[in-house]
């Protein structure tokens, strides 16, 4: 017997997930259920209304009529929009349409107009229902009738300068943490504006205060690299997040919530750092900051400095050294 070749030797053990996981079975003719539901209505619709008056009306004149309703439902059916089913398209466009312009922060709900006022005024506001109901000191947020959720900070790992020992050693320790989850954690990477602004004033504010004529040169030269570096590019700083969630069998967050989500992050902060990970919690005020920057991502740019936007510059690199060796 012939040896298995090194390539079949190497994906030994490994699975291979397809991507297409979440698309919607194909049921005939390569057409899903809600393809086929679509095109079936508009069938029937048209035979009946050919049944029903083909007596009284030409052949001719009903096939002008039928054949753009046809095409309408074929292009709805089959269609798609930058990437979006053409009937679900329409159906967030006929939502959008419907929907209010107009949204005010009222718990209580919005209060009846005035009878003083006229009544062109036009319609009131209505109230603005966010996702959540609030935000507790140690930083939970409740959700209401959904439970409650933990935000988590996490910190990026230099993955491709680790030698393949150190990066199958950080893939398992990040799989360990993965295949011990029992509730539901959600991990975003957000991608946001950076204003270095703050940064540069205080390096020039500093600068003459610095022991050395040098040093405040040297402070100069990296005040002016970041002025230059903002106005040739557009920086953005990446942010990765860790969501713990839980829901409360009450619906509402509570003492237990808390606990149960702060032990969960206590628990995920030493199963992520065998990964090289750091995981911080996020407390009331930078919780807050997080999903205000989430729900108006064209804000106010984030103030922020170059240790902030790179982050494990304190871990050692060990890949370029053992390159060096081998040479």
């Amino acid at each position: 017997m012939s040896p298995r070749p090194a390539s079949m030797r190497e994906d030994r053990g490994r699975v291979r997930i397809p991507a297409d996981v979440e698309r919607p079975d194909k049921l005939l003719a390569g057409l899903t259920a809600r393809q086929l539901a679509i095109l079936g209505v508009a069938a029937v619709v048209l035979w009946g209304a050919y049944a029903g008056t083909r007596h009284l009306v030409p052949t001719v004149v009903f096939a002008v009529v039928a054949i753009p309703v046809a095409a309408a439902a074929t292009m709805l059916a089959l269609g798609r929009f930058e990437g979006v089913a053409a009937d679900r398209w329409v159906s967030a466009a006929w939502r959008h349409h419907r929907s209010p312009r107009r949204l005010v922060p009222a718990a209580d709900g919005v209060p009846a107009t005035p009878a003083f006022l006229p009544v062109d005024v036009g319609p009131p506001p209505d109230p603005l229902r966010l996702p959540f109901a609030g935000i507790g000191d140690d930083g939970v947020i409740d959700l209401g009738a959904e439970g409650a959720a933990l935000v988590c900070r996490a910190s990026a790992v230099t993955f491709s300068l680790r030698t393949p020992a150190e990066q199958e050693a950080l893939v398992a320790g990040f799989a360990r943490w993965l295949n011990g989850l029992d509730r539901p954690a959600q991990l975003l990477v957000r991608a946001e504006p950076v204003d270095l602004t703050p940064t540069i004033d205080a390096l020039l504010d500093t600068a003459p205060a610095l022991p050395h004529p040098a040093l405040e040169a040297a402070a100069r030269d990296h005040a002016a690299f970041l002025a230059d570096l903002a106005a040739r590019r557009d920086l953005l700083r990446r942010e990765v997040l860790v969501v713990l969630r839980h829901a409360s069998p009450t619906g509402r967050a509570g003492a237990e919530s808390a606990a149960r989500l702060h032990r969960r992050a206590a628990e995920a902060t030493a199963a992520l750092a065998a990964a090289g990970v750091t995981l911080g919690v996020l407390d009331a005020t930078a919780a807050a900051a997080c999903l205000a920057r989430a729900l108006d991502p064209a804000g106010d740019l984030r103030p922020g400095a170059c240790g902030a936007v790179v982050s494990g510059t304190d871990v050692p690199v060990t890949l370029a050294r053992e390159r060096g060796d081998r040479r």
